[in-house]
């Protein structure tokens, strides 16, 4: 007759609402006390990929963002169906995460410095882009310029939705387009690659930021390991794919640890955005600082000294000009 212990039997698998395995170290960790490190393993430092709202949460002022746009919904417009129909795939992320579509947007404040933001969410389909994220990605940066405030996007996609076909693939265009104007106006545009920022985010606005910070260990890449090595007919280098490649390849500006990215955006905010010291300083464009410099080059090199006056009296200009 076999004796029937009062103990429970240990269990291997652990209740997913509360016990999370760092695929990093394979430790088990509770999720009350990785929610406190905001989603980074105590162990191995690894980076748990969050929501949109946590992301939002963590890096700006509390109760400062106000999201817009909220509403926006995509369409079907292909009648598009794989193992599920795309409406179906569509109520099922929506119900999963409460968001319309895979990235959120809208006005915030850093320490007190306004800034237009865009914060994408993997949970949504793995943060694919298709005609609302691109739409909310371009309304942004179009907020950012009409304020000239600073803008910050935050990237954690796979790349373009398959199921809006062609219309995904025009978000490259019409997201690159804005940010273009945005930095052509120089207004201080900032992009946060988190894990993973792959395919047509990748290859269009995450990378052109003025400045570029990732999270240790991201990955980041436009295709999968087959595609690239069959596209260029080599063999790629170990760990191309992550931060820390594209940092030492000057891709990335940064890296910094989840816990240290607010105070380090604040940082560069202080740097990018110019002092409200009430001086108007007069236009320097491209146009007006190339024609000096050539009738500087020209005068040098005709051998009369009207170039080199010239040049003096727009240094000595521009001289008081900044000191005034």
């Amino acid at each position: 007759m076999p004796v029937r212990l009062p103990f429970r039997p240990r269990r291997d698998a652990y209740p997913p609402d509360l016990w999370t395995k760092c695929p990093g170290c394979a430790e088990m960790l509770f999720n009350k006390q990785l929610d406190k490190t905001l989603r980074v393993c105590p162990h191995c430092s690894h980076h748990f990929r969050i929501s949109a709202k946590a992301r939002i949460e963590q890096l700006v002022d509390p109760g400062s963002f106000v999201e817009r746009d909220a509403d926006l919904t995509p369409v079907d417009a292909l009648g598009f169906v794989d193992l599920k129909t795309y409406p179906d795939r569509l109520m099922a992320a929506q119900l999963a995460t409460g968001l319309r579509d895979a990235a959120v947007w809208g006005l915030a404040a850093m320490a007190g410095k306004p800034i237009s933001m865009c914060v994408m969410d993997f949970g949504f389909i793995g943060g694919s882009m298709g005609s609302v994220v691109g739409e909310k990605v371009a309304r942004a940066g179009e907020a950012a310029l009409a304020e000239r405030i600073p803008l910050l996007i935050v990237s954690s996609s796979g790349g373009a939705r398959m199921q809006e076909g062609t219309y995904s693939l025009m978000q490259l265009v019409k997201t690159m387009s804005v940010v273009e104007r945005v930095k052509a106006a120089r207004v201080p545009f900032i992009s946060v690659m988190t894990d993973p920022t792959t395919g047509g985010v990748f290859a269009s606005f995450a990378v052109v930021g003025d400045v570029n910070l990732a999270e240790p260990n991201a990955l980041i890449r436009f295709a999968g390991d087959r595609v690239s090595a069959g596209t260029i007919g080599e063999e790629l280098p170990p760990g191309y794919q992550r931060a820390e490649f594209w940092f030492s390849h000057g891709f990335v500006d940064r890296i910094v640890p989840r816990a240290r990215l607010r105070d380090e955006i604040i940082s560069l905010l202080g740097f990018l955005i110019a002092p409200l010291n009430g001086h108007s300083e007069p236009p320097t464009g491209p146009t007006s600082r190339s024609r000096s410099f050539l009738n500087a080059l020209t005068g040098a090199r005709s051998g009369d000294g009207n170039g080199d006056s010239r040049a003096s009296e727009t240094g000595q200009t521009r001289g008081e000009a900044t000191n005034g």
